[in-house]
């Protein structure tokens, strides 16, 4: 038996790399009735049947799962937004923020187009962010700053970049390895967001050790599998005052002799955050009602 990772999946034949080798492989029949889902990212036993042909003997037990997209075993969320063009959109970061929480990955916020950007505004976006405790790295795929340190960050680890479409995910991984040579696409001036260039998630190499996902991209996320209490976990500034409450089960929202309600009066939590919260929080009680 050999092992492998899953790095992609096309016409119903996994992709296995091991080592330096990449082979073709289809399921074991036994594994197909089980239908048990396999992502990309997951470690599999193989047994080879040809010439760069196997097949997929066993799918060994997963350490996470990322479900948007669904990929298996990353060990860090690369959240890359753009400072400009498109502008930056707090709210749609805090949103990507919930879902790499709520999956319980790794954390870092990556703005590209630094070389573009008013620097005076986004520095006093980004340390809120910081002073919440996420780690920020400011790149620019176009002249280079900053790729060795976010080089660095990749190495030996399956990292996946998501973001909204035009941020420049793609042009960032070929700036990381060139040759790779992802298709890119220009910011659409009419609806002033990205084409979508990514197709399907795939594990790519990288040189030095570690995979990356370029993931498809996309401008919004829902939280349908989201429970609303559990939503406020999502919020590292949130979780620090909740013991606070005086109910257990406040949720934060109109409950009396709220902690995290008078931490926001008092400045201590970002009336934005605390506006996105909220936002989220009633969108996962407005699905609940549609069903």
């Amino acid at each position: 038996m050999l092992n492998g990772v899953v790095v992609k999946a096309y016409n119903s034949y996994y992709y296995i790399q091991t080592g330096d080798k990449l082979i073709s492989c289809s399921l074991r029949g036994r594994i197909k009735k089980e239908r048990f889902s396999l992502l990309v990212g997951d470690e599999v036993t193989y047994s080879l049947v040809g010439p760069e042909k196997g097949v997929i003997e066993e799918i060994l037990p997963r350490r996470n799962m990322l479900k948007r997209p669904m990929l298996a075993n990353v060990d860090q969320v690369i959240l890359t937004f753009a400072a400009v063009n498109p502008d930056i959109n707090p709210s749609l970061i805090d949103r990507f923020l919930v879902i790499a929480e709520h999956s319980q990955l790794d954390i870092i916020i990556c703005i590209n187009k630094l070389d573009l950007a008013d620097g005076d505004t986004i520095t006093e976006l980004l340390d809120r962010y910081r002073s919440i405790g996420y780690p920020i790295l400011t790149v620019s795929a176009k002249t280079g700053q900053n790729i060795n340190a976010l080089r660095a960050l990749l190495f030996d680890k399956i990292s996946v970049l998501a973001g909204p479409s035009g941020a420049g995910k793609s042009t960032i991984l070929n700036a990381v390895q060139p040759g790779l040579e992802l298709v890119t696409g220009e910011v659409s001036s009419k609806i002033g967001r990205g084409k979508h260039t990514t197709r399907f998630a795939e594990l790519l190499p990288l040189a030095g050790g570690g995979f990356v996902v370029d993931t498809p991209g996309f401008s919004y996320t829902e939280f349908q599998e989201l429970p609303s209490p559990e939503l406020a976990f999502c919020f590292p500034e949130i979780v620090q005052y909740a013991s606070g409450c005086k109910f257990t089960t406040c949720l934060h929202f109109k409950e009396p002799q709220c902690a995290v309600k008078q931490a926001v009066d008092d400045g201590k939590i970002h009336t934005d955050r605390y506006q996105s919260y909220i936002e989220i929080l009633t969108e996962i009680n407005e699905n609940k009602k549609g069903f």
